[in-house]
C-alpha cells in the first residue's frame, strides 16, 4: 500500500470544480441557505488568500477568504472552510485555517472575522465578537460571530453592517 501525504498549498483556478464538489460532500444542499453563504453569492474572493489540501490527486480540504466591509472598514471573511467527511479530524482544518491566517497577515490585512463554532476556532485565536457590534445580513447566532484581529487597533474600526465586495 502506497502511504500518501498530505498537500498543503495556494489554492488555483482550475481547483473550482474539485472545491465545489467538496463543498458538496461536506456541507450538502442546505449550505446555500445559510448567512455566511448567502453573504458570499456574487462576491468577490481572494484566490491569493485560498488553501488547499490534498492526498494524492484527491482534494480533501479548501479554506478561503473573501473581502467584506463594515462602513468604509474592509476586512476578510474566512470561509467556507470545509474538509471531506472521510478525512475529519486529523487537523486537516486547523492546517488550513493557519495557513490562511498566515496569508492574510502576510497580505497585510488587518482583520478576519467567521461564522463557526467558538470553542474549534478559539484554539486559532479567534474570539466572539462583542454583540451589536458587527452584524451580518441574515440570521446568525451572535456567539458564532467570531473575529482574529491581525493589526493591533483595527478591531475598534470594525463597526456596523457587514457587507461582500462583490466581484
Amino acid at each position: 500500500m502506497t502511504d500518501l501525504s498530505l498537500v498543503i498549498r495556494p489554492e488555483r483556478t482550475e481547483d473550482a470544480s474539485a472545491i465545489e464538489r467538496l463543498h458538496a460532500r461536506a456541507f450538502g444542499p442546505g449550505r446555500f441557505a445559510r448567512t455566511a453563504y448567502r453573504l458570499r453569492e456574487g462576491a468577490a474572493e481572494r484566490m491569493d488568500l485560498g488553501i488547499t489540501a490534498s492526498v494524492g490527486s484527491f482534494l480533501v480540504g479548501s479554506v478561503r477568504m473573501g473581502p467584506v466591509r463594515a462602513g468604509a472598514t474592509p476586512f476578510v471573511m474566512l470561509g467556507p472552510l470545509a474538509v471531506d467527511p472521510s478525512f475529519e479530524g486529523r487537523g486537516i482544518g486547523g492546517t488550513l485555517t493557519r495557513a490562511a491566517i498566515e496569508g492574510a497577515r502576510k497580505a497585510g490585512e488587518g482583520l478576519v472575522i467567521l461564522v463557526g463554532d467558538a470553542p474549534y476556532y478559539g484554539r486559532l485565536g479567534f474570539a466572539s465578537v462583542p454583540p451589536g457590534r458587527l452584524v451580518l445580513p441574515g440570521p446568525v447566532d451572535p456567539a458564532r460571530l467570531l473575529w482574529l484581529e491581525l493589526v493591533d487597533g483595527f478591531r475598534d474600526r470594525a463597526v456596523g453592517l457587514v457587507e461582500a465586495v462583490r466581484a
